[in-house]
């Protein structure tokens, strides 16, 4: 086998002309020289280097093996220099898939701290929700994804509000939107920075009768309501708390688009239970916000955090990005 130290020493002979020079340059002794000419000679069978008066020449072989050398120690000199980088953050990449709350509120500052610390560092974006951004991590299209889970669902997903449609077919999506949400918040193979606590809103319209309390608000009292559900996982967590209080919500309304959750409610169609981060980019214009409160007592939160793979987690460029996220968490 080739190692590239020993071509480095077939260089430094044909650059010089001898083994004691090649010592000098490369700072070792000349016997050590003659053992490691000796040892590449072994590897490929046949003489590298000819003896000419005072001094030596490469062979045939030994020219045709420089040649090839020339490139391959340059190529290792440039793959040296970039991990080096990498490792002391001179350089690097970071793929965030991120769910759209987090778009707008974590991710930008935590980057733009990061630029500015490390501008050789390049992070990209893309958007989806868990599970989706979950199968993207493990898919090795990203090395970190930002993700949610209630814990109140204790990683189960509740079944969504029935569907339009016969009872089987009803019951069938139901059971799919169960599965994949249990997919969603299942994180044991997964390294988990934990982010912050997204507390949940209820948005009522603005002449409700509840809208000028002033105080927490229990799901209980918003039974006879109609409702505007967001996506198919916060669908599932609000019949969830709803059934907990002892009723099931009617969802006249379902919608990813934060706008038209405040639209819809600002219209009188019906209340909405929103992310605080979600209200943070989203001028909830004609509606009053309220804290709510679950069958128990307790606000009702979302578990926001940064996700990535073990092997990925000690990487320079990805455990700073982790820090980023987890001050710009810590500011709000």
């Amino acid at each position: 086998m080739i190692e590239a130290r020993h071509l480095r020493v077939l260089r430094a002979v044909a650059r010089t002309g001898s083994f004691s020079a090649a010592a000098r340059e490369l700072g070792c002794t000349q016997p050590a020289i003659s053992q490691q000419m000796k040892a590449l000679e072994k590897s490929v069978d046949t003489p590298l280097v000819v003896r000419s008066g005072r001094g030596m020449q490469l062979s045939e072989a030994g020219r045709v093996l420089l040649k090839h050398a020339t490139g391959i120690l340059a190529g290792l000199s440039a793959a040296e220099e970039e991990v080096a980088a990498i490792a002391g953050l001179r350089a690097g990449r970071v793929r965030l898939v991120s769910f759209p709350t987090a778009s707008s509120t974590l991710v930008p500052p935590a980057v733009a701290r990061l630029r500015a610390s490390h501008p050789g560092v390049r992070v990209s974006l893309v958007e989806a929700e868990p599970p989706e951004s979950l199968a993207m991590l493990r898919g090795g299209e990203c090395e970190i994804a930002l993700a949610f889970r209630y814990p109140q669902s204790d990683g189960a997903a509740a079944a969504p509000a029935p569907a339009h449609g016969s009872p089987r077919e009803a019951r069938a999506e139901a059971n799919l939107e169960a599965q994949q949400l249990s997919a969603g918040t299942d994180w044991s193979d997964l390294v988990v920075t934990p982010l912050l606590d997204d507390p949940l809103v209820g948005l009522l319209p603005a002449g409700h009768p509840l809208a000028g309390r002033g105080g927490p608000v229990g799901l209980a009292e918003l039974a006879g309501e109609q409702w505007i559900a967001g996506c198919p996982q916060c669908r599932g967590h609000l019949v969830e708390l709803c059934a907990g209080a002892g009723f099931e919500p009617r969802i006249d309304f379902a919608t990813d688009d934060y706008p038209a959750v405040v639209g819809l409610v600002a219209a009188g169609l019906g209340v909405a239970v929103l992310p605080r981060l979600a209200l943070q980019s989203v001028r909830p214009d004609g509606v009053s916000t309220v804290p709510v409160r679950t069958a128990s007592g307790v606000p009702a939160v979302r578990q926001v955090v940064a996700l990535t793979l073990p092997d990925l987690a000690e990487v320079p460029a990805v455990a700073l990005m982790r820090e980023r996220l987890a001050g710009a968490a810590a500011d709000r």
